[in-house]
């Protein structure tokens, strides 16, 4: 029951973001000076990025706990509560590639900029919303230009050499692993303030981003290489539009790698499914002294799921790779969600739910980095920009796809069914593994640790 988002710490990570423009080198530094050589050097360059995407991932953090129940304040229905998230996932798949390109062209400062305002404004508007309109349209404002973490992909890609990447983009997985933790945590706090509150804080930490990237952020316009090169041979490779489904199809044709995708679609989809219809699953299922669980608890519930996220990614699950192989951690990891998923639709106390979460927490920790570090191992390395592009597209596609079932299902009160199908879907994914993970060769190329020294 983790809630574990895109996080870095496989050489696959690159491909939520894969920005589409070539190498940027410092202010007089050549074509091959594209990352500084030392590295404590990278670090001081990458710490404003860090700094950047901490305090985003916190405002995210703060608010999607209670993102349902607060639309459901607003007089929403389970369906139009679960329809704000496949809103904003719309917007995304959109907007995502665009501001990737229109940053390879400009610079990732302005395009960030222009990325964070939206967040706050999609906030801002947020807690102040008084009907069900004025929430939709904070989703979509925020959802329109949803790209920070894409592009602060692309800024790690432009400022650091292949051999230093794979442990940078971890930067971005401690973020997110600090934020899933403090985050809802400190949302179950606020919560006794007002419904509003952790929002209002959420925009107090996007506008506390802003000003980073203003004043610690620095400006470099992505230099144009000499002589003709491809896209795709750019540091985290070529991100494709939505609409450019021929250029997509290829990948799904290649044996393994198409296996490898689709077991990614199947699990995009039971984690969308999962965490669009939560919170208005425990609050209609679970008591704590004698009154429905409220974000408060869902808070805390989510913070101890992201605080096994933080073990179970701080170094254990590298362990666990170079012991077992990716594809051994792959078929534990589905077999975990079918586990705790099929368990959540039998509970109906705290205990067993704590339970379910301990064992589903595991499947969400080790999948996404080990089938990502897979999708990275079956394509070419000029290409692997594209196929984690297309891994993400995959992914926001599930979110577009699954919420509309979850709160339909929900709204109907099959609460049992709903848990049910998020099983399946992640039984969709093991069944797959005869096509994709269980097909891949044993690599030396184990998900990397986060220890940098």
């Amino acid at each position: 029951m983790s809630t574990s988002a895109p996080t870095p710490s496989s050489p696959a990570s690159a491909g939520p973001s894969a920005p589409s423009g070539s190498s940027s080198a410092p202010a007089g530094a050549g074509p091959s000076e594209t990352a500084p050589a030392g590295s404590r050097s990278t670090v001081s360059t990458l710490l404003p990025i860090f700094l950047i995407v901490l305090a985003d991932v916190f405002g995210f953090t703060l608010v999607f706990p209670l993102l349902a129940i607060y639309a459901e304040s607003l007089h929403a229905t389970p369906l139009q509560a679960a329809l704000l998230v496949s809103v904003f996932a719309a917007c995304q798949l959109v907007s995502g590639p665009l501001l990737g390109a229109a940053s390879d062209r400009v610079g990732r400062k302005p395009m960030l900029l222009i990325s964070q305002v939206g967040t706050f404004l999609g906030f801002l508007l947020m807690a102040r919303a008084d009907s069900l309109w004025l929430l939709y349209l904070a989703r979509v404002i925020d959802g329109a230009t949803a790209g920070n973490l894409s592009i602060a992909q692309a800024y790690i890609s432009d400022h650091t050499t292949p051999q230093q990447r794979v442990r940078s983009f971890a930067l971005i997985g401690i973020a997110f692993g600090l934020g899933f933790f403090v985050g809802p945590f400190v949302t179950g706090s606020l919560v006794k303030y007002g419904l509003q509150a952790p929002i209002y804080a959420a925009a107090g930490l996007s506008m506390t981003s802003i000003l980073c990237t203003l004043f610690l952020l620095p400006h470099r316009r992505p230099p144009q290489e000499p002589g003709p090169r491809s896209a795709d041979e750019a540091p985290a490779g070529k991100r494709l539009s939505i609409f450019n489904w021929g250029a997509y199809a290829r990948y799904f044709r290649r044996p393994v790698l198409s296996g490898l995708l689709l077991q990614f679609f199947f699990y995009a989809l039971c984690f969308a499914m999962f965490t669009s219809g939560f919170a208005m699953f425990a609050e209609r299922t679970f008591t704590w002294q004698g009154k429905p669980f409220s974000p408060r608890e869902i808070g805390y519930l989510f913070a101890y799921t992201g605080f096994l996220g933080i073990v179970l990614q701080g170094g254990l699950i590298a362990r666990l790779a170079r012991r077992f192989g990716e594809a051994s951690l792959v078929f534990a990891g589905f077999v975990s969600l079918c586990i705790g998923y099929a368990g959540l639709s039998q509970a109906h106390d705290v205990p067993f739910l704590v339970v379910v979460a301990t064992i589903s927490s595991f499947g969400n920790g080790v999948l996404r980095p080990a089938l990502s570090s897979l999708i990275s191992q079956a394509s070419e390395r000029h290409e692997q920009g594209v196929v984690l592009g297309l891994s993400q597209s995959l992914h926001s596609l599930a979110a577009l796809l699954s919420p509309p079932l979850a709160g339909f299902l929900i709204e109907k009160r099959l609460l049992s069914l709903w848990a049910l199908m998020a099983a399946l879907g992640a039984a969709g994914g093991l069944l797959l593994a005869r096509w994709g993970s269980a097909a891949t060769r044993p690599s030396s190329q184990a998900i990397p640790s986060r220890d940098t020294r």
